[in-house]
Parts: C-alpha cells; sequence; structure tokens
C-alpha cells in the first residue's frame, strides 16, 4: 500500500472586490468538505480568492500582510486537521501588492508560501502587482510539493526545477479564463508527463466583467491520466492518489537520469 491522500479542490465563484462574499462563500464550501465521512487530507482553492482581479482597488482591497487569511485558515485547519493549500490571496507587503499563497499542515502551522513569478500582461498584473521571487517549495505529508500559480503554468523551466529538487506533487490555483481551456489542459498535462508527478490544479468558475471563466479543475497522475475532472460549475472536486505511482513512473522512464543539462541549459 502506498502514501494515499484523498483531496478536496474547492472550484468557486469569485465576486471580484467582495472579499466578505469571497471569504462567507470560502466558509462554506469548506465546511462542506470536511462535512464528507471520507474526509479529505488536502484541501485547495483557486487563486486571488479573496478579491478576484479587482486590480484598480486592489490596495485597499487586499490582505494586510495576510493575517487574516492566515488566521482563519490555520485555526479551521487545526480544528478539522487537515492539510490547507489556501489556493492565492492578494496580500499587501510594505507598499507592495503580491498573489500569494499560504500552506498549512494538520496543526494549523503555516509551512510555506509562495508569491507569483511570472505576473500576466493580458490583464495587466504587472501594472498592479509586484513578482515573487522564489520557488514555491513544502513538504506535506513527508512528500516533497511544489507551488505554482496560473501563468506559471507557462514556464516549464519552473516545473522542472521543482522536480529536480524532489517534488512529486505540483499545486496549480489559477483563475485561467475562456477562451483557453485546450491551453490549460495541455499545460498541465504536459507538465505532468514531462516531469513524472501529480499535477493538482483549482480553477475557479464564474463571470468577472467580460471574462468568463470555464473551471474544469484537475487532477492528474505522472503519467498524464486524468484522475478527476470538473465541469464548469461551482463544485468540490474529489479525489484520491496514490504518491507511489511517481517512484513507479520515474522508474520505468528515467528521464531525469538521462537527462544532458550540459548541452541545453542555458
Amino acid at each position: 500500500m502506498g502514501q494515499q491522500l484523498r483531496l478536496a479542490l474547492l472550484q468557486m465563484n469569485i465576486e471580484a472586490g467582495n472579499p466578505e462574499a469571497n471569504f462567507a462563500k470560502l466558509e462554506s464550501l469548506l465546511e462542506e468538505a470536511v462535512s464528507q465521512a471520507n474526509k479529505p487530507d488536502v484541501i485547495m482553492f483557486p487563486e486571488m480568492w479573496n478579491t478576484g482581479y479587482a486590480l484598480t482597488e486592489i490596495k485597499t482591497l487586499a490582505d494586510q500582510d495576510g493575517a487574516r487569511t492566515r488566521a482563519y485558515l490555520s485555526e479551521f485547519s487545526r480544528k478539522h486537521h487537515v492539510n490547507i493549500i489556501g489556493g492565492s490571496i492578494a496580500e499587501t507587503k510594505g507598499d507592495q501588492v503580491l498573489n500569494t499563497i499560504y500552506a498549512f499542515d494538520r496543526s494549523g502551522q503555516v509551512i510555506a508560501d509562495y508569491s507569483k513569478i511570472h505576473l500576466f500582461r493580458l490583464m495587466d498584473e504587472e501594472k498592479y502587482l509586484a513578482a515573487g521571487d522564489k520557488p514555491g517549495k513544502l513538504t506535506l505529508e513527508g512528500a516533497e510539493a511544489g507551488m505554482m500559480i496560473c501563468y506559471d503554468i507557462r514556464f516549464p523551466e519552473l516545473a522542472r526545477k521543482l522536480a529536480l529538487e524532489g517534488a512529486k506533487l505540483l499545486f496549480v490555483p489559477a483563475e485561467w479564463p475562456n477562451p483557453r481551456l485546450h491551453h490549460w489542459r495541455t499545460l498541465l498535462t504536459a507538465r505532468a508527463i514531462e516531469n513524472q508527478m501529480f499535477v493538482i490544479a483549482c480553477n475557479r468558475m464564474g463571470t468577472s466583467g467580460d471574462t468568463q471563466f470555464f473551471g474544469h479543475s484537475l487532477v492528474l497522475d505522472p503519467w498524464g491520466e486524468t484522475i478527476a475532472e470538473a465541469g464548469e460549475e461551482e463544485t468540490i472536486l474529489y479525489a484520491d492518489i496514490d504518491l507511489s505511482l511517481v517512484d513507479s513512473v520515474r522508474a520505468k522512464i528515467p528521464v531525469f537520469e538521462d537527462r544532458r543539462p550540459t548541452i541545453y541549459e542555458a
């Protein structure tokens, strides 16, 4: 028997510019997730769930130092003895706003944080947000894991760096919009196959201004096969994974041993 983990991905609608409504929605979905007979080991949310992309107001809406989010999720994870990959939030750090994930273990401790490295110019992120400057790494239930946010998945070097440093899981919160569903599935599948890791991606659904978000949260195994995929509705996507599959796949096709980085790395 390998190491089994049950996942719950909260594919939620997000009201841009309304943190109170978003906190209330998240609280409702979290309570639903932990009320299941087969309670999840890990719960995950979408990108920027607290504010949405209300970028022109983001400095006033963002969570100061992430304090409110960290206090709430720390207490929830401790109370329900569950790991949380807290999607990402808009948070202020000094005079900057960052797009940051906080991860919590079953005791409610913050075990890692990661701020989005690659800012998406098509949504003017670089005009309002500061970029992170370090990869997102954590140890979850004894397994090494990585964190990336939305646009980051277009940069395979980042996922490969995390895999080379031992990651067996990659968590990806996102607000990935129509019409790029094909890109979403293809890029996530490629990251899973090329790095022989589980990819766990939680996207939002709903509409914000003129932008529609299609959901389709995904859990992929190290072969790139789909374990679970949501539709476009608000839902909780559950999936069970066995971490021992990573070692099995990496032993069968030893891509890490066969790399020749001195030839193709700058």
